[in-house]
């Protein structure tokens, strides 16, 4: 059981001047997208793991190594993370289930060499909607200067019947980021760094 794929998508930006100044090297962010048939469109499914197990690992291998192969390597990718679109046929959880399983997030999780969590989005739309693929640092959940969001559409993606599965990553975080990390509010806010949630 194999995914129909309709087409691949990459986006790929270059930031220059950010916020008026010059960056200190190219700012880049990209994505590949596969746009897939959406197997449960149109119809409830009780059952969607045989689909999940057989697509998973062939979107999650075929889509990180593309990413590998725009960054350079996995070592050059520091913000990761991951989205998928369901046309209005589907359902959110047809969008949910493609890239909330270990078999489509691993590959790109070991590739890079990552501690975090891939962040994500899900969601349902028609064609040339929006798509947000949120990034964070992949290896300190904290690092504010990694908190990214790539946005591109496909304009004629996704289908009612498709499914636009996304990796996203950058190569760097904001060129002029000057917010600080969640640690340093922490430290203001008198927690413990280890135990944040305590006063």
């Amino acid at each position: 059981m194999n995914p129909e794929i309709r087409k691949i998508v990459t986006y790929d930006e270059e930031i220059l001047i950010e916020g008026f100044r010059k960056t200190e090297k190219p700012w880049r962010t990209f994505a590949v997208a596969a746009v897939i048939t959406n197997p449960w469109a149109g119809k409830f499914v009780d059952n969607l793991k045989p689909e999940i197990q057989a697509y998973g690992p062939i979107l999650g291998e075929m889509l990180t190594d593309r990413m590998l192969s725009l960054a350079g390597s996995g070592d050059a990718i520091e913000a990761y993370g991951k989205a998928a679109i369901v046309g209005l046929n589907g359902e959110i959880e047809h969008a949910s289930a493609l890239i909330h399983t270990l078999r489509f997030g691993n590959f790109y999780r070991e590739a890079v060499g990552a501690k975090s969590y891939l962040a994500f989005t899900n969601t349902r739309a028609g064609a040339n909607a929006p798509i947000m693929v949120p990034l964070m640092d992949k290896n300190d959940a904290g690092r504010r200067s990694h908190y990214l969001t790539i946005q591109f559409s496909i304009s004629d993606a996704p289908r009612d019947d498709e499914i636009v599965i996304v990796l996203g990553g950058a190569m760097s975080g904001r060129p002029h980021h000057r917010i600080g990390d969640r640690y340093q509010d922490l430290k203001d806010l008198g927690h413990d760094l280890d135990n944040p949630a305590s006063v």
